[in-house]
């Protein structure tokens, strides 16, 4: 691959508008722009989960192949008719939340954001996806995308709680459990 970015700045952005990758220009308050923010929000989220020590190995596989992920999905959302995400990326999705779920016990009460700097981390990764599938659903009012992509984001959101569960233990054996004020 040759050399993409020999310039960081172009100034083209400097009139509040920016390119999508078929060449058309938006505001930069745009739906694409807005729903293709939040998914590089999340995936840098989930860089900070990575940038703790000696997480489990499977889990920064895992990870890390949703970081690949979560730029294809942006890339389909910067490119209106490109489709990156298939149905087979949100099955693998299902398939480690059940796995990593299943040794877990039920939960009885809300679980608070916490649990050591991973667990927390992968809280807020799950958070901001959770506001990156609102902004896809917000997109999808006035323009056309995959079904698949809020569904991906649907379960990486419900996949990355089950992570943060697992980091609780991992980092220090307990997860913050919510206590209803009487």
């Amino acid at each position: 691959m040759g050399h993409r970015l020999s310039k960081i700045y172009t100034r083209t952005g400097d009139t509040g508008t920016t390119g999508l990758g078929d060449g058309t220009r938006v505001p930069k308050t745009h739906g694409r722009i807005e729903a293709y923010g939040a998914v590089d929000e999340a995936n840098s989220a989930i860089g900070m989960t990575l940038a703790v020590a000696g997480l489990p190995v499977n889990l920064v596989e895992l990870l890390t192949e949703i970081q690949h992920d979560l730029f294809d999905l942006g890339g389909e959302l910067a490119v209106p008719g490109y489709r990156a995400i298939t149905q087979p990326q949100i099955d693998r999705l299902e398939q480690e939340l059940d796995k990593l779920n299943e040794p877990l016990p039920m939960l009885k009460e809300f679980i608070l954001p916490g649990g050591g700097p991973a667990a927390a981390a992968c809280h807020l990764a799950r958070t901001i996806t959770r506001r990156a599938e609102r902004e896809v659903w917000r997109l999808m009012e006035t323009e056309s995308v995959a079904t698949e992509v809020p569904q991906y984001l649907n379960r990486l959101s419900d996949l990355l709680f089950v992570v943060a569960r697992v980091l609780a233990r991992h980092e220090n054996g307990q997860e913050v459990l919510w206590k209803r004020k009487r």
